[in-house]
């Protein structure tokens, strides 16, 4: 496990600029979208950077030219092409940005390539200490084209580790594709990544509040209600009712074609030490990392006033952070796993075995 020990400073959130991973698969609308998205007069400060090169600008006016190139759009946004390091482009802009050669953007979108893993991105802001203290993960937005997405997440695995990698998906092309297609698709994708929230888009047309503030922007927005960032949706059930709902969507079972990829939740009683819960963490992601695709959780830890938050992707663990408070009675931890291979029954094990103890196979 990389990325920091399992300390937290007072807010890891607050001041840094959120970036949001826009991902799919070749075909599945993501230019369009941001294209769309970009129009809307509360994005006139966003940076974009395109992490490939020669394809359809957004509105036509990207640089291109030189991958290093960056340009001023129409509607006030920065728009950058590149080919070469992320980190390095992220630092320079926000170089630029202080110094004053560069808008004073509010935000980053990253668009990546239709055949790109999304974890290396989420890795870099992870593992990159100078990058954690300017940027922060806002998530990661995947869309799926409703027309082809069926035979995409068959035939194409990265396909289905972008969907399965995603805080929230959106499906494409819901404008001319079939009803019951789309219901399809939308069921299937719930069961690969039950706690992503799935949006459609018309036409490329998406509320831009579906991708504000995916990650609260500080612990104490997070703390008031960490099951929604947990589960992705439910925030409009009463407090009593959130950890039924939590332990249901994620008792969904996956369908046949995507047995590689499935989602569980892991529930403990009893509080862990800091110790329990780095050495369960590092032992796991030393033995499994890759197919480790995302971890998120809601932990007691012994001595902590509130919850302590960690996010991983793979052998990655973002540092954790501490909440201020408890949001309701319900103090048990609850671990949200998207592996790949992976029963959830070695999970378990593997807990037990660095001696953490009460882990649920039932849920709530």
């Amino acid at each position: 496990m990389q990325a920091g020990s399992l300390g937290a400073g007072a807010d890891p959130l607050a001041s840094r600029l959120p970036v949001t991973v826009i991902t799919g698969f070749l075909g599945s609308g993501k230019t369009t979208l941001l294209s769309r998205l970009l129009r809307h007069p509360d994005m006139n400060r966003a940076a974009v950077i395109i992490n490939e090169f020669g394809e359809v600008g957004i509105d036509h006016e990207l640089v291109e030219a030189s991958s290093e190139q960056m340009t001023l759009l129409s509607n006030g946004c920065l728009c950058c092409t590149v080919r070469t390091d992320l980190q390095e482009t992220l630092r320079e802009l926000f170089v630029k940005r202080r110094s004053g050669e560069v808008i004073d953007f509010d935000r980053v979108f990253l668009e990546t390539s239709g055949l790109a893993d999304p974890a290396p991105v989420l890795h870099s802001l992870a593992s990159d200490g100078l990058l954690g203290a300017q940027y922060r993960l806002n998530g990661v937005v995947t869309l799926v084209d409703a027309v082809n997405g069926m035979g995409s997440l068959d035939t194409m695995p990265e396909a289905a580790k972008q969907a399965a990698l995603a805080d929230r998906l959106v499906v494409t092309k819901t404008d001319i594709a079939d009803a019951a297609v789309i219901e399809a698709l939308e069921a299937r994708l719930r069961a690969m990544n039950p706690y992503a929230l799935i949006s459609r888009a018309v036409d490329g047309m998406l509320d831009p509040d579906t991708l504000r503030e995916i990650t609260p922007a500080s612990v104490k927005a997070m703390t008031q209600d960490p099951n929604r960032w947990l589960a992705g949706a439910g925030a409009e059930l009463a407090p009593g009712e959130r950890a039924s709902y939590l332990g249901q969507r994620l008792a969904r079972k996956n369908g046949v074609h995507d047995a590689a990829i499935h989602s569980f939740c892991l529930w403990f009683d009893a509080p862990f030490t800091w110790d329990a819960l780095t050495a369960s963490l590092q032992v796991l992601t030393a033995l499994r990392g890759p197919d480790l695709l995302r971890v998120k959780g809601i932990v007691n830890v012994e001595g902590e006033p509130g919850p302590v938050v960690i996010h991983g992707v793979q052998h990655i663990f973002h540092p954790p952070m501490k909440l201020e408070r408890w949001h309701d009675a319900d103090r048990r931890s609850r671990i949200v796993f998207i592996v790949r291979n992976i029963p959830r029954a070695s999970i378990e094990s593997l807990f037990g075995a660095v001696g953490t103890l009460g882990a649920s196979t039932g849920g709530p």
